[in-house]
């Protein structure tokens, strides 16, 4: 195994031949044999374990035997310990995912602290059979089935190729020791009920299971790189950004077929999971939308909005009296003006006597309403921007002008009557929004 391990190091894996990394060592069989298969072929690595504070004296004497590995190797070695029940009552999250957060935030952490670029995990074929069956009882598409990447940006998986049973073997081998964790014994476990229940069954049921398992993975990679590579150019071509939201015409949506694979496509990378939902929306009511944790699919007319989520400001600027210059949250200079002269819709003149100081800048609330210049009588504002067409993403960003409690100006698009310049007006300001 050595040979071939080595020969993988050199076709798929030679940065790792060209610098130091970080590796990840649990004590047990897998991580314990990338060590020595590490070490004896002359690449240069340190050893980092996590005491997830979870297995009371085991979990102590996992620790001791890691730093004695690390001293025999000769090898730096670092370790950190977790309150891995606090974490996982404070996050309300399962054990397996709060162990995983936190070892690989402490491994990121760890990284740049010490400037290693890679981590080095000793994932191994067995492993990337079980993560497939999982995400196959959990419906994840083709994207959950290619499988464990053999690398990433962060981490390298050298021993992906290989089977447990040929790691075991080496290790029988050249007589060497690891821990036992015990839990991993435990069928409660979804991933241990699939690796000691139903993945010796699949090997039973055809000798070469795991052979055609990998060739197979290879063919679900290729297919998935030929849809990604067509999603990209359809993305392209549908997916048009104005202001920092992304338009997206209904119309066009609905030619694609199918229309939910399509959708799926096009929004995965945004973190949308609830399809139904999203397909709804091409048919559903305008100003319907669709969340994610990190964007938001609003109906808008003839268009899809996508937009990421942003904290909504609830912020209060002032302007105080004698003011020239405000730069946030918009740009805006004010000076006196002895008549009106230029016109255009970032160009206000109001009588500076009708004003209370200080002025603010808000964003809208529910109640507001205005005097539009032109018109008779008041205007409820939610009205007003129906009446202009605008999305709710637009009426999130809108910016508006006030005297107490009475609006002064929409930036940019209506001013309000009752502050208007007129012959009486002895003093004339004027604001330009830039």
């Amino acid at each position: 195994m050595l040979k071939e391990f080595q020969q993988h190091i050199e076709n798929q894996f030679p940065e790792l031949k060209e610098t130091s990394f970080l590796l990840a060592c649990s004590g047990g069989l897998d991580s314990v044999v990338l060590a020595h298969l590490c070490t004896a072929s002359n690449l240069d690595f340190s050893i980092a374990h996590c005491n997830f504070n979870l297995r009371g004296s085991e979990s102590d004497d996992d620790e001791k035997f890691v730093k004695e590995l690390a001293n025999n190797l000769n090898k730096k070695y670092f370790l950190t310990h977790f309150d891995t029940k606090s974490y996982i009552k404070k996050n309300k999250v399962s054990l397996q995912i709060a162990a995983r957060e936190l070892r690989y935030d402490w491994f990121e952490e760890l990284m740049k602290e010490k400037g290693y670029d890679k981590l080095v995990t000793a994932h191994h074929a067995d492993d990337n059979l079980e993560t497939f069956l999982i995400n196959l009882s959990r419906g994840t598409g083709i994207d959950g089935l290619t499988g464990i990447p053999s690398k990433t940006d962060m981490i390298s998986r050298p021993l992906l190729k290989f089977s447990r049973e040929q790691i075991l073997e080496y290790a029988q081998t050249e007589k060497l020791k690891w821990r036992e964790d015990s839990s991993n014994k435990e069928t409660k476990y979804l991933r241990n009920k699939i690796r000691h229940q139903i993945v010796p069954l699949l090997k039973e049921l055809h000798p070469t299971f795991l052979d055609n398992f990998e060739k197979t993975q290879n063919y679900l990679e290729q297919t998935a790189a030929l849809s990604e590579n067509h999603i990209i150019q359809i993305k392209g071509e549908l997916l048009k950004e104005e202001d920092g939201v992304i338009k997206i015409e209904i119309a066009q949506l609905q030619k694609l077929d199918p229309i939910e694979g399509y959708l799926h496509g096009l929004f995965k990378s945004y973190g949308f999971t609830e399809w139904n939902d999203v397909l709804g929306l091409l048919s559903g009511m305008s100003g319907k939308e669709v969340y994610s944790k990190t964007h938001r699919l609003l109906k808008n007319r003839a268009f899809l909005l996508l937009q990421q989520l942003q904290p909504i400001s609830d912020e209060v600027y002032e302007i105080v009296e004698n003011q020239t210059l405000v730069n946030a949250p918009v740009q805006l200079s004010i000076k006196d003006a002895n008549k009106v002269t230029e016109m255009g819709k970032d160009i206000l003149y109001v009588d500076k006597e009708t004003l209370k100081y200080p002025l603010t800048i808000r964003k809208w609330k529910k109640g507001d309403y205005f005097y539009p210049l032109g018109m008779g009588g008041k205007k409820k504002l939610s009205k007003f921007y129906k009446d202009e067409k605008m999305s709710l993403i637009s009426k999130e960003k809108q910016w508006l002008l006030c005297s107490g409690n009475d609006i002064v100006w929409i930036f940019g698009k209506r001013a309000d009557n009752r502050f208007k310049v007129t012959d009486k007006t002895k003093s004339i300001l004027k604001f330009i929004l830039k």
